[in-house]
């Protein structure tokens, strides 16, 4: 009897629960006869080679063994691999022609998800890691208003950052976010939404509420208020969620999923009261709608209120176009931003929305925009950390030589961590990142 092995991606893919709550899910064993399954078939694929630098390390093990297969590489090895996936979701979305419902059943990023759990459970997690994951812990010291300048001063200091280095391992030429005084982010919690009646277009109620997100309350409080800004311009009341945490991708990406469930706890009830009440959520950065539109859901399928906060996030531009496609989208453009250079974060493209901030960027007048669609090599964390700071700046290359290319009046991306790793890189002290929100709002004049 012939067994006939189907080519791939010839099915819409399907992603499995993350059965994390399972036995088997911890057992190592299980585990590494896992990896060495999956990295055998992407030792014979390959096509994921320039996506990251976790698929060059693993051929790089499996070339340089004795063997030249898989069966060559020490499995203690392996962990290399799994600490260079930042979870970009980029291989499973895009690129593996062997997801489910093929039989081989390849989910390469919730595997190294259950590595980096496993590994975490098991006290592999530097302190580094844990420290520059609680987000919420660092942002709430460092936007004390009598605080966050001195902390500014520290990230830009030269003496500081060598022991930054030194001492946690924070490369001393990656670039950290300013913080902001916490009173930003209050004044516009006291806000009242607009008064005008909500229209409904399609899935959109006409009524939103924002989650702030970590980097919008302590870092880039600008954002949300430019975001607030378009909204209100567009006749589409606007709240501010209250007491919300961190969505839960930053400790997702180190394994530690007790935190992520305990964020969960936090969040979801909130916002389920709110789309109870007639909100639809918003929320400006990639990675926490992707956390609260698959991630948390697959972690957490039988939550019937994790399904309803799953319904009811948008990402701006998508819910922005959706309004356009109903024709209720201001198109009053009075400022002309010239040249463009709008990079599409990663943890957006694979949401399946489509490209909708380059729809919604077109449709300003007289704009020169190029649209870069390919990873920044910042990923979180991933570009900060002193031994992986070298293969971030390789992976942003490409982008980084487009921009410089372009020469734009403006560079933005949905992540505006990618935007500042980008420009950093770029080194043009006029070239200031921006979320594509902000421009939109300068474009309108408000």
């Amino acid at each position: 009897m012939v067994t006939e092995i189907r080519e791939g991606s010839l099915e819409a893919p399907t992603r499995h629960p993350v059965e994390w709550k399972s036995k088997q899910f911890y057992d190592e064993e299980s585990l590494f006869q896992e990896l060495e399954r999956v990295f055998d078939i992407c030792h014979g694929c390959r096509r994921c080679f320039s996506l990251c630098n976790s698929f060059p390390t693993l051929f790089d093990l499996i070339d340089e063994s004795d063997t030249m297969e898989i069966d060559g590489v020490e499995p203690s090895q392996f962990w290399d691999v799994v600490d260079n996936c930042y979870l970009c979701d980029l291989c499973f979305m895009t690129k593996c022609p062997y997801v489910p419902p093929h039989e081989w059943n390849i989910d390469f990023p919730h595997l190294m998800l259950r590595a980096k759990i496993v590994g975490h459970q098991q006290g592999r997690t530097r302190f580094r890691d844990k420290v520059i994951t609680s987000t919420d812990r660092i942002g709430k010291l460092a936007s004390v208003p009598v605080m966050f300048n001195a902390v500014n001063a520290i990230n830009r200091s030269e003496t500081a950052r060598k022991v930054m280095e030194k001492t946690l391992g924070i490369h001393k030429d990656a670039n950290l976010p300013d913080y902001h005084s916490s009173s930003s982010h209050r004044n516009l919690l006291r806000r009242q939404p607009l008064a005008d009646e909500a229209k409904s277009a399609g899935p959109t109620k006409g009524r939103v509420a924002i989650f702030a997100t970590c980097y919008g309350r302590y870092n880039h409080p600008q954002m949300n208020s430019d975001l607030i800004a378009v909204f209100e311009h567009n006749g589409i009341p606007v709240q501010v969620v209250e007491n919300d945490r961190c969505c839960g991708m930053p400790k997702l990406e180190v394994g530690d999923i007790h935190a992520v469930e305990q964020l969960k706890n936090r969040n979801i009830p909130r916002l389920a009261r709110l789309v109870d009440e007639g909100w639809d959520i918003i929320t400006p950065i990639p990675s926490c709608s992707l956390m609260f539109r698959q991630e948390i859901p697959l972690l957490f399928p039988d939550d019937e209120n994790v399904k309803k906060v799953q319904d009811a996030v948008f990402d701006p531009f998508e819910y922005l176009m959706l309004r356009h496609k109903n024709k209720l989208l201001q198109t009053d453009f009075k400022n002309s931003l010239g040249s463009a250079v709008y990079h599409a974060a990663c943890h957006q493209r694979v949401q399946n929305m489509g490209a909708k901030t380059k729809a919604m960027l077109s449709l300003l007048p007289g704009i020169e925009l190029t649209v870069i669609e390919r990873c920044s090599g910042h990923d979180g964390t991933y570009a900060i950390k002193k031994e992986f700071r070298d293969a971030s700046l390789k992976i942003a290359r490409p982008v980084v030589n487009r921009t410089k290319k372009a020469k734009p009046d403006h560079l933005a991306s949905d992540c505006v961590l990618a935007a500042s790793h980008i420009a950093d890189a770029v080194g043009d002290p006029n070239l200031q990142p921006q979320h594509p929100i902000s421009l939109i709002r300068y474009a309108y004049g408000i």
